[in-house]
């Protein structure tokens, strides 16, 4: 856990999924809710909050494309990054029974990934713009048929009772979260620390760009993670790429590796210098982690 103090901004309600990564990686710092991911942004860039939580990507439903267009373009840098588990427990008004229920109340991905539930009982599913405040919205509501689909920070926060946990179709959902800052937080190259590089390119306009920009990863020895494509301002001919390697740029290996893919790019930027997270080795080999982010074994 990071000791940091101050506060960090995230994108939603109250009892979300990113107010509870913020609690866990910085369990000093005090949760700052923004309606937006821009306004999120924004709390950092003006000095309202030291760090911002944004989820960038998901196991189950990709990645989350507003972040792709967001921080190529701001002052913010990535400084950290978080895997958390996505747990959903159906929660209802004190007293409410699972017979009770008519409709199931949650953000869209949320009840695309609780199916199951959904469906066996006849409920009908009802998209709200969280799920936390899916939550707020049924105990605002008085009504005993309604429920919702959220974290079980949710049912504390607003008072609910938990009638099922962990009622998700499959258990291998995470969302990878990225922390923001000013960029004050660059870390230097460390011994024996694991380091990640987020960065973005455009491709020169010449045959076979891509191929060459990528090959001197492969000839030095860089583990790139994440490759994935946009298109820039509508068209389909201004296409970024943003991607995810292993190490830091004062290693030998990614020196020269970034330097090859600068010479076939018509622009590089990279995003963010980071410690990875202590379990993303275990993710990626299969093994999962718990859900305080600690490593299984």
């Amino acid at each position: 856990m990071d000791p940091r103090q101050g506060r960090i901004s995230f994108q939603g309600e109250r009892g979300a999924n990113s107010d509870k990564a913020c609690r866990e990686m910085f369990p000093n710092m005090e949760p700052v809710p923004c309606p937006t991911f821009e306004e999120a942004f924004q709390a950092v860039e003006s000095g309202a909050a030291d760090l911002a939580m944004i989820p960038i990507e998901n196991t189950i439903a990709g990645r989350v494309a507003d972040i792709h267009h967001l921080l190529p373009n701001s002052r913010l840098q990535i400084v950290g990054e978080w895997f958390l588990p996505i747990r959903f427990q159906l929660m209802a008004l004190p007293g409410a029974a699972k017979d009770d229920i008519r409709t199931v109340h949650s953000h869209i991905h949320a009840l695309g990934q609780c199916r199951n539930i959904i469906r066996s009982n006849g409920w009908t599913p009802m998209v709200a713009g969280d799920t936390a405040g899916a939550a707020r919205e049924v105990r605002d509501s008085n009504d005993r048929t309604r429920a919702a689909l959220a974290p079980a920070l949710a049912a504390e926060l607003y008072g609910l009772d938990i009638l099922a946990r962990d009622v998700e179709d499959t258990h291998n959902n995470v969302t990878r979260f990225v922390v923001l800052s000013t960029g004050e937080d660059q870390i230097e190259r460390q011994d024996d620390t694991a380091i990640m590089t987020t960065f973005v390119f455009r491709v020169r306009n010449i045959p076979a760009a891509l191929y060459k920009a990528m090959g001197g990863f492969a000839t030095n020895g860089v583990n790139m993670t994440k490759l994935e494509s946009y298109q820039l301002n509508g068209s389909f001919f201004a296409t970024q790429f943003y991607a995810d390697i292993e190490g830091h740029p004062d290693d030998e290996n990614v020196a020269l590796a970034l330097e090859e893919l600068d010479f076939f790019s018509d622009e590089l930027n990279i995003l963010g210098v980071y410690k990875a997270h202590p379990s993303r080795k275990n993710l990626m080999d299969g093994l999962g982690i718990e859900e305080d982010g600690s490593e299984t074994r």
